[in-house]
């Protein structure tokens, strides 16, 4: 049994998939998510936190880009700083909240997470490791 790292097979297994500049995303309990790309992680409001399931990711997952939307700025700076520490040396792109959710058409898949703040959603652009 694996005791390290990830331990939900359908998430680790996914980013195991992963290729250079392949596109996933974390998202709050609200963001609307095609069931075909869903990894439902959600137990209830708040948990787990989008910070939590986010720092775990970065663990497995090297990352070149990651993307916002920009109300985030002004809806949940508290949230933005989280997420700049975490990611301080990799590229930000902001677009609309509109957008953001266009752009999901084009990720791998979506963790979904419990987190119940607004705009707590990001798209990860995997970094080639070599």
């Amino acid at each position: 049994m694996k005791i390290k790292g990830i331990l939900n097979s359908d998430i680790a297994r996914a980013l195991a998939d992963l290729g250079h500049t392949d596109l996933i995303a974390i998202g709050d309990c609200g963001l609307p998510i095609d069931r075909d790309k869903k990894i439902d992680i959600s137990l209830k409001l708040g948990v787990p936190s989008f910070i939590e399931v986010l720092e775990e990711v970065l663990k497995d997952l090297s990352v070149e880009k990651y993307i916002l939307a920009s109300e985030i700025k002004d809806e949940n700076p508290n949230q933005e700083n989280n997420i700049k520490n975490l990611l301080e040396d990799v590229d930000c792109q902001y677009i609309s909240h509109e957008a953001f959710k266009e752009k999901l058409k084009d990720v791998k898949f979506v963790i979904r997470t419990g987190e119940n703040t607004p705009y707590s959603n990001i798209i990860l652009q995997s970094k080639n490791i070599f």
